[in-house]
């Protein structure tokens, strides 16, 4: 259960989390965000696609990209993402959505991942499959309101 608990439902695609500070941003470059997620200990640290307006402490909604190398089906293990602080490259988490061009996974937060292997295409996942694979770097980040 997510602390505090929800009172209107959002989009299992958008990820909500605590903005905690943003790193190197100027007039013309939004900088890097440092968000914690609710019920773990992550700090991300994504590049923001356009100016976060949130001041730090604050809830903050958006969706995470990353760009996926290979990915692969596994049957064990948990969610998570690597490292707790910083930059994320190796995710591991459930399918919740496939798009077009993306697989949504759920770890621990939402992921919008874009298969970077030739041989691999958003259609070859359904929701419910468990996935790990690395992630490249340039994970970003775009608030949604």
């Amino acid at each position: 259960m997510i602390h505090p608990a929800p009172t209107t439902p959002i989009d299992p695609k958008v990820a909500r989390g605590v903005l905690v500070e943003v790193l190197g941003a100027t007039a013309s470059v939004p900088g890097i965000a440092v968000i914690a997620f609710p019920n773990t200990n992550y700090q991300v640290h994504l590049r923001a696609t356009e100016p976060i307006t949130t001041p730090p402490g604050k809830r903050i909604l958006g969706v995470v990209h990353a760009e996926a190398r290979r990915m692969d089906r596994v049957d064990t293990g948990g969610r998570y993402v690597e490292p707790v602080y910083g930059p994320p490259r190796r995710v591991q988490g459930s399918v919740v959505a496939v798009t077009a061009e993306h697989v949504v996974i759920h770890a621990g937060f939402p992921i919008h991942c874009r298969p970077t292997d030739p041989r691999q295409s958003p259609e070859q996942f359904k929701p419910g499959d468990f996935l790990s694979f690395d992630v490249l770097p340039g994970a970003t980040f775009t608030p949604v309101a």
